[in-house]
């Protein structure tokens, strides 16, 4: 015996139990619309390269120069 992972009530572990590892299709369902939902999340270390090089391309996408062409001006 195994506890549903959603509601905690004993399930057999078995191939007769077609929910398992839940109890019920109803657990089944909460589970699956809370992964959906993206309720669930992979805890991830960040590489410290990877950090450094981010803040490289935010730096220089906030560095250019975004004004708008002087007025009376034609192209």
């Amino acid at each position: 015996m195994v506890a549903c992972p959603q509601c905690g009530k004993p399930v057999e572990w078995s191939l007769n139990n077609r929910f398992r590892p839940f109890c019920s299709e109803r657990c089944k369902l909460i589970d699956l619309g809370a992964w959906a939902a993206e309720s669930y999340r992979v805890p991830v270390a960040e590489d410290p390269a990877d950090a450094a090089e981010h803040s490289e391309d935010e730096d220089s996408s906030t560095t250019k120069d975004k004004r708008a062409p002087a007025r009376g001006s034609r192209k």
